[in-house]
């Protein structure tokens, strides 16, 4: 009875501490939300669970490898990437990804480390392939806001505007955006996924995070842009100087009008008041011939005398009223 009782004990207490060391050894384990894992056992992978939850796993066999759920991010390296017109530029992009398929990515990468160098590679790959195919104004500009913009100002105004924008050649700023940075960007995500489906991602977008232009290009378009506002400068010089000609030759046939114009009636004047002066001596002299003739004389001495201190002969019809002691003949 004692010895029964003894196994019996004995037994007990040995199913309790396997069991005991079983637990310790975490027979059970816990996916929280937000995450994902792979099990694998000697080196395969077994299984494979996505959903939250508490699971069971073979102790000392398996394997559980974690890996989250949640949208991941990339920070791409800086590239000296040429554009469609062989101007270089300097691209950064950042990416947003998630691991759709833990156990393609176990098998292509097994740790996170590995993948970001994998899809940096494939990133950068697919930025140079889609940048190096397009001109740089559809890598840097988004719509043809700026040109419709543009024309509207110059619609709205006058004539002058519109002739001087007619002479001035602005080459970047006329160019027509077919597709646009967002468009590119979803080529570039396009290019991107054909490779990393395989390896049990989803790459959600790519994004140009800044774009800078290199230091031989940025003295290039900084002499274009000096350029640019030095021909505008000039077509409203050009411009100016041709208004000057044209408003100097208006004011100088304006001056010649006015001034022939004001002849004309100083003259009209001038031959009405000789008329009606005329009318004048004539009616004076009608009335009393001898005083009129009388009167004149003594105008004209007293015009011309003045400027001469002697006279040497007298003897002239000229002074019948001045040395005649009745004063006429």
């Amino acid at each position: 009875m004692a010895k029964s009782t003894t196994k019996f004990f004995t037994g007990f207490f040995t199913i309790v501490i396997l069991a005991f060391i079983l637990l310790f050894m975490g027979p059970l384990y816990i996916v929280n939300e937000g995450n994902q894992v792979v099990i694998t056992r000697f080196g395969s992978i077994v299984d494979t669970h996505t959903e939250a939850g508490l699971y069971f796993k073979i102790p000392f066999l398996d394997q559980v490898t974690t890996y989250s759920k949640l949208v991941l991010s990339l920070d791409g390296d800086e590239q000296r990437i040429p554009t469609k017109e062989n101007q270089f530029i300097i691209v950064d992009t950042t990416s947003r990804w998630r691991i759709s398929d833990p156990a393609k990515f176990y098998q292509s990468f097994t740790n996170i480390d590995n993948a970001y160098n994998r899809l940096s590679d494939i990133i950068d790959s697919s930025t140079r392939t889609v940048i190096t195919q397009n001109r740089l104004s559809e890598i840097v500009r988004s719509s043809n806001g700026i040109n419709e913009e543009k024309n509207n100002e110059v619609q709205a105004d006058d004539e002058d505007t519109k002739e001087i924008e007619a002479l001035v050649n602005t080459n970047v700023e006329n160019e027509l955006i077919t597709k646009g940075r967002s468009v590119l960007c979803k080529e570039m995500l396009a290019e991107a996924n054909k490779l990393v489906p395989e390896y049990g991602i989803e790459l959600i977008d790519i994004l140009p995070r800044q774009i800078k232009y290199s230091d031989e290009l940025t003295e290039s378009v900084f002499n274009r842009m000096i350029k640019d506002r030095n021909q505008v400068a000039q077509a409203y010089r050009s411009r100016g100087e041709g208004k000057k000609a044209e408003w100097l030759g208006r004011l100088e046939s304006d001056k010649r009008s006015i001034s022939s114009e004001a002849y004309k009636k100083s003259e009209e004047i001038k031959g009405n008041a000789d008329a009606q002066a005329a009318s004048i001596y004539a009616s004076a002299y009608n009335k009393d011939p001898e005083f009129y003739n009388f009167w004149k004389s003594m105008e004209s001495y007293k015009t011309n005398l003045k400027d001469y201190k002697a006279t040497y002969s007298t003897n002239m019809d000229y002074f019948k009223y001045l040395y005649n002691a009745e004063g006429r003949r």
